[in-house]
Parts: C-alpha cells; structure tokens; sequence
C-alpha cells in the first residue's frame, strides 16, 4: 500500500470525498488550510503566528509540530491515534508540542481522524488536494494521486504551512489487514499559515 488514504487494497481504501466539510466549518484563504473543529475546540481560535491547544488550556507557538494523516475510509479512531502517538514516541517528541492534525479536504468528515485530533486536543486542518500536490516530498505515491488528486497526502499535509520534515511517512500496522493509516510529523516553520479559525458552539 502506498498511502492510506486510497487505492483498491480489499476495498477497505477509498478516495472519494467522505462527507465533504464539516458543520460550520469555515474555509481560509485558498493557500491556508481549513480549520475543522473537534469537540474540544470549544474556547479559543488559533491566530497567526500562534496555535492554542484546546486540551488543558496550554499553549505552544508557531514552532510546534503538524502531523499529517492519511486515512482509508472507515479507518478506527485507535489506528489513526496510536500511529501519531508511536510515531512521535519513537522520534523523541511530546504530544504537547502537536499543534494539529492535517489531511486532504476528502478525509474532512473521516471520524476516526477528527476522533484522534480530539484525542489530542489539537484543531484538524484540511488542505485541498491542488494545494497538497504543490508540495514537494520525499515519498510521493501513486496509488495517492489516482485517489484523490494528490501524490501525497501525509507528508504534504504536515508540510504545507512550511517548516521542516522530521518524521517521513510512515503506516499503521494493524494486525491481519493492511495499513489504514499513514502519518508524517514537522516542525511549523516562522511563517504559520494563513487560516481562519473556527470553533464549535458550546454544547448546552
């Protein structure tokens, strides 16, 4: 499997849209990511030059990590969860740092993706694939592109705002099927990316 996030591997990948963009969502500038809210996300708004974790009311700057994600259809929220946390254990780096989750406009509505960035506390951003194919990476794949229009959906996503690629694409390893997720981890560069901000209503 190339990227998990379409393809025809038993049927269990699939590169249409999955919903489209989330309730009350609101899209950015046509190079900055839209951000998807999680049910966590109920207080703050990220802003230029910053990102506000919604988990603990902490904070961490424009330096802090974006892992991207890459997801088959249907993917379970532990898959996606315990690749990004494996993934950054064995780097040497802290869920504290994770400003976001990013993936594909196509993926948007994948629960188990907005699950583990709610497990994070972290925003979910969402490129569209025109944008993703734009940024070079190291292991571009082409079972990615015929799925969704983008040679790269991890590592792409994780690089679009700039910065620098510590953690190349790497897959799940779920036992007795194949890989559902991938994921790749940067460092944000100086320059955050254009956004606009979005939260959901507080629940009553």
């Amino acid at each position: 499997m190339s990227d998990a996030v379409g393809g025809s591997t038993a049927g269990t990948t699939d590169g249409s849209p999955t919903g489209g963009a989330a309730a009350g969502s609101t899209t950015g500038p046509a190079d900055g990511p839209t951000h998807r809210p999680t049910p966590l996300t109920t207080g703050g708004a990220a802003a230029a030059g910053s990102a506000t974790r919604a988990a603990g009311g902490s904070s961490a700057g424009p330096r802090g990590l974006v892992v991207g994600v890459g997801a088959s259809r249907g993917v379970p929220v532990d898959e996606v969860h315990g690749l990004v946390e494996k993934a950054l254990r064995e780097a040497g780096l802290s869920t504290s740092e994770v400003v976001a989750l990013a993936t594909v406009d196509a993926k948007a509505a994948e629960p188990g993706v907005l699950g583990a960035a709610e497990r994070l506390g972290v925003p979910l951003w969402t490129y569209g694939a025109e944008r993703l194919a734009r940024v070079p990476v190291e292991n571009p794949s082409p079972a990615a592109l015929r799925a969704v229009g983008t040679p790269s959906v991890a590592e792409a996503a994780a690089l679009a705002g700039g910065g620098e690629l510590l953690v190349p694409k790497r897959r799940s390893a779920p036992a007795g099927r194949p890989a559902g997720v991938t994921c790749a981890i940067a460092r944000l560069g100086s320059r955050t990316p254009s956004t606009t901000a979005v939260t959901r209503p507080q629940r009553t």
